[in-house]
């Protein structure tokens, strides 16, 4: 991809100048000279055919069956923090279903004073909430703990979303169905596809912020994102968020599901298992420019990213221009929200020679993103999950943007 509008920044009156002979801006084309096409033509609103190459997009050979995959979001080509529904990031372990909400059902039982059977009309009629939360799979950035460079930050980053969920708040349901708060202290989700995935759930979690949702985006959910209801657990990794959810348990102990003990876990250089390390910690990327795009001329640029945390909110993104040596702070854009992604921004005068860019995340607890040898010293070379180290992105001396590791 070309950064060709900042290029035209960059050459400011001479761009202007040039424009003056541009027969783009000086011949009327048929557009201006004809009529358009008619409403509702395609009944369910497209993207332009000029887009088309803005999709996501499996890794070859990251998983043996499709149904167990990943589509990587875009993000090197999306703006602001909402990610669209359409591009929003694929995870399966046995493939997704389009189920029959009129047939889909919800249960609530364990230690609850009155167990309940909810229908999709009977959670709809519900108080519903409508909140701003990222999504980022445990496995996010994995390939990197290898010494793996994949080429761009759709495949480097593309397991994370942001998006509006609505629904009703899971305390609501737990109220309704006389939940035992005090002797319960965990709470099993358990989706209804074919992999029976099913996560625990601490109790303080469930009585905050915890969703049960059936809209994203101001729509249904879709299909593939576990239409027509699931779990929302803003901070925490996408496994917990289940999808196609079909029962709730009240426990006094964690369930040591599948997804807990044997994956979704970090092998430590001792040769034991990091466990239940579900909360997703702060994490920042450069989008643009990044790995595969190339920078047309020497002159201003936008650089431009995201940051996130499950702690809390962003606090500041600090961003290096030479590998790590000097920082300068970004610009937040606005909204700024807890456990949400954030829009960072920093004015760029290149001028030509090679450069490392990276961005650096620090959250509303003083958490601040490790390097990635900082990372490695502690949890060593062996992981696949949880990795939130600093990206680094070469910018050649022709403009071709690249990965490297750097610390």
């Amino acid at each position: 991809m070309s950064l060709a509008g900042g290029a035209a920044i960059a050459l400011g009156g001479a761009a202007a100048v040039r424009a003056q002979g541009d027969p783009a801006i000086l011949e009327l084309p048929a557009h201006s000279k004809g009529l358009g096409k008619p409403v509702a033509t395609s009944g369910y609103g497209l993207p332009s055919e000029h887009e088309k190459n803005l999709q996501r997009r499996e890794s070859p050979g990251l998983t043996r069956v499709p149904q167990s995959s990943v589509a990587f979001a875009p993000l090197q080509g999306l703006f602001g923090i909402i990610t669209p529904s359409g591009l929003h990031f694929e995870r399966h372990h046995q493939g997704w279903w389009d189920i029959d909400p009129r047939r889909h059902r919800l249960m609530v039982m364990g230690m609850v004073r009155e167990p309940r059977v909810y229908t999709m009309d009977d959670l709809m009629r519900l108080p519903a909430v409508s909140r701003i939360h990222f999504i980022e799979c445990g496995a996010n950035t994995g390939m990197e703990w290898g010494n793996v460079a994949v080429p761009t930050v759709q495949y480097t980053h593309g397991m994370l979303s942001c998006c509006e969920f609505t629904g009703v708040p899971l305390s609501k349901l737990l109220e309704d169905c006389g939940a035992d708060v005090s002797k319960g202290r965990y709470v099993l989700a358990e989706g209804a596809d074919g992999s029976g995935l099913t996560r625990t759930i601490g109790m303080e979690r469930a009585l905050d912020d915890v969703m049960v949702a059936w809209a994203m985006n101001g729509e249904m959910l879709r299909p593939e994102n576990g239409y027509p209801l699931r779990l929302v657990v803003p901070g925490v990794q996408g496994v917990s968020w289940v999808k196609w959810l079909r029962r709730l348990e009240v426990g006094d102990q964690p369930w040591n599901t599948r997804e807990e003990t044997l994956h979704y876990i970090d092998l430590m250089p001792d040769g034991r298992h990091r466990q239940y390390t579900s909360v997703q910690e702060c994490k920042s990327v450069i989008t643009t420019p990044s790995g595969g795009q190339v920078l047309l001329n020497k002159g201003y640029y936008n650089v431009t990213g995201l940051a996130w945390s499950g702690r809390d909110r962003i606090r500041r993104v600090d961003v290096s221009f030479d590998g790590g040596r000097n920082w300068s702070q970004a610009r937040l854009e606005n909204p700024v929200l807890p456990k949400a992604l954030t829009r960072f921004n920093i004015d760029w005068v290149w001028d030509g020679r090679p450069a490392i860019l990276q961005s650096r995340a620090v959250d509303a607890t003083g958490y601040v993103q490790p390097k990635i040898g900082q990372l490695r010293a502690v949890r060593g070379t062996r992981s696949i999950y949880h990795n939130n180290a600093i990206q680094s992105w070469l910018v050649a001396a022709n403009g071709e943007v690249s990965n490297v590791q750097v610390g």
